[in-house]
C-alpha cells in the first residue's frame, strides 16, 4: 500500500504547481454539487484509486471518490473506475493531478504484467530500479508491485550495490567488499556487478549477498551460475526489455530488474467527464 503520509505531501505539491494563483476556467463557474466518473479509453491495469480521495482532501474535502475496481483489476476500454461527487470546483481543480497520476501508474502497472506474463516463470522475480522520475519513486513501485513486479532498492541506503566505478576507485572486487564490511550493519546486503568470469569468481570468493550479472544474455547467466553456491542469490540486468524478456525464462537468476518498467512509461488513457458531458468514443 502507499505511504499515505509521504503521497498527501508529494500531491500537495503537485496542486500547487497545477493551481498557480488559481483555476481561472472554473473561476466563474456556478459552484455547486456534481458527479462525475473516471473512465478507462483503453484496455489495462488499474492502479491509483487512492489518489482522487487524497486529492479532494487536500482541496477541503467536499468531494468523495467512490472507486468501482480495485488496483491490480484488469480493465476493458469503456470501463467506469471510479465515481466522483461534490463541488464543481474541486472536481476540476483536482482532475489533472488525478489523471496525471492514476495514468501513469495504470501504464506502470499495465506495462508490468504485460512483462511478468511475457517472462512466464514463477521462479524468477521481475523488479523495478531506480530509474524513476524524480518525485514519482514512490508512486512509480507501488504502480510495479500493483502489476505483478517487485521492488529493487528504493534509495541508496537500501543495500549496498558496487557496480563498475565503486569497484574500480577501490582496486577490485575484494577490497571493495572487505572494506564496506567494515562498516555496514549486519543486516545490509552486499551486491556486486560483475561481467567476466573472473569477476564472477572474486565476487563468489567475496561471499556477498548477490551478484549482479550485468549485461549477460540468457545462456550464459545459466552457465556462470554453477559455480555460484546456493545462498547466493543472482540477479540479472541490462538489455531485459519486453522484446527479450520472454528469452530469460528458465535462465537460473532468482531477479530480473527492468528499468523500462517505469523509465519508458506510456500512460493508460484515461477520462474524467463530469455529468452531461459527452465524449464521441463513448
Amino acid at each position: 500500500m502507499l505511504n499515505e503520509l509521504l503521497a498527501r505531501e508529494k500531491l500537495a505539491e503537485f496542486l500547487k504547481e497545477d493551481l498557480g494563483f488559481g483555476d481561472l476556467s472554473t473561476a466563474y463557474l456556478p459552484d455547486v454539487e456534481t458527479t462525475g466518473s473516471f473512465i478507462a479509453k483503453e484496455d489495462g491495469i488499474a492502479c491509483g484509486q487512492e489518489i482522487p480521495g487524497m486529492v479532494y482532501g487536500l482541496l477541503g474535502g467536499d468531494a468523495v471518490y467512490d472507486p468501482c475496481v480495485k488496483d491490480g483489476d484488469f480493465v476493458k476500454k469503456g470501463t467506469v473506475m471510479g465515481k466522483a461527487a461534490g463541488s464543481v470546483r474541486t472536481l476540476l481543480d483536482g482532475e489533472r493531478v488525478c489523471l496525471n497520476m492514476m495514468q501513469r501508474m495504470s501504464g506502470i502497472a499495465t506495462k508490468t504484467r504485460k512483462a511478468t506474463d511475457l517472462l512466464d516463470d514463477d521462479s524468477i522475480k521481475l523488479c523495478d530500479t531506480r530509474k524513476t522520475t524524480p518525485g514519482l519513486r514512490m508512486f512509480d513501485k507501488y504502480a510495479v508491485m500493483i502489476g505483478g513486479g517487485h521492488n529493487h532498492r528504493f534509495d541508496l541506503s537500501g543495500a549496498v550495490m558496487l557496480k563498475d566505478n565503486h569497484i574500480a576507485l577501490a582496486g577490485g572486487i575484494r577490497n571493495c567488499v572487505e572494506n564496506i564490511r567494515k562498516h555496514i550493519g549486519p543486516l545490509t546486503p552486499i551486491e556486486v556487478e560483475i561481467e567476466t568470469i573472473d569477476e564472477l569468481k572474486e565476487a563468489v570468493a567475496a561471499d556477498v549477498d548477490v551478484i549482479m550479472f550485468d549485461n549477460l544474455n540468457a545462456h550464459l547467466i545459466h552457465d556462470f551460475k554453477r559455480i555460484v553456491p546456493p545462498h547466493i542469490k543472482v540477479e540479472a540486468s541490462g538489455g531485459i526489455s519486453l522484446s527479450t524478456i520472454a528469452g530469460f525464462k528458465g535462465c537460473g537468476a532468482d531477479f530480473l530488474s527492468m528499468g523500462e518498467l517505469t523509465n519508458e512509461v506510456k500512460p493508460l488513457d484515461i477520462s474524467f467527464l463530469v455529468r452531461n458531458a459527452i465524449k464521441a468514443e463513448f
